[in-house]
């Protein structure tokens, strides 16, 4: 057993000491690129909160903007002072039409079911139950019209339903 070949491998302190100083250079570009990766991760979140942010202050900008036509044209109809009752209400049919207008562009939609509509308890209101020629649990009258913004309700419909027989 002592006839060893000297030269056939190395010693395994020599393979552990040529390897560390490779090992330490890994190491120290890992430690570099997660430090990196961090950053940029807390970067995009700054920067999503920022926008986040931003949409919160001005989320009503478009809507606003689309209502100002109807601001100036009651602006317009309250300076003038000789106006006919019949001015008057062109004036006011037109503003309805330019509110209306606005609001459908920001995908507000009126709630106003005809009578023998089945009662939807998710868009409608029942205010009271009343005897009719319909079937029952049916929109007999809508007393106020409800709005969606975006297929979520905003305000329910009120409504009298039709009791049944």
């Amino acid at each position: 057993m002592e006839n060893q070949d000297v030269g056939a491998t190395p010693a395994p302190e020599a393979t552990v000491e040529s390897a560390v100083p490779d090992a330490e250079t890994r190491l120290a570009e890992m430690s570099d690129a997660y430090l990196r990766a961090k950053a940029e991760g807390e970067n995009i979140r700054r920067r999503a909160e920022e926008e986040v942010a931003k949409a919160r202050k001005f989320a009503v900008e478009g809507f606003a903007d689309s209502l100002l036509p109807v601001k100036d044209s009651l602006e317009a109809a309250i300076a003038i002072q000789a106006a006919t009752p019949e001015q008057l209400l062109e004036g006011v049919h037109a503003t309805l039409r330019q509110l209306s207008a606005a609001l459908e562009r920001n995908k507000v939609l009126e709630i106003a079911p005809p009578a023998g509509t089945k009662f939807d308890p998710h868009q409608h209101q029942a205010i009271s139950v009343v005897p009719a020629e319909q079937d029952a649990n049916t929109v007999v009258t809508v007393l106020q019209k409800g709005y969606l913004i975006a297929d979520r309700v905003l305000r329910p419909a009120l409504v009298t339903v039709s009791a049944p027989k």
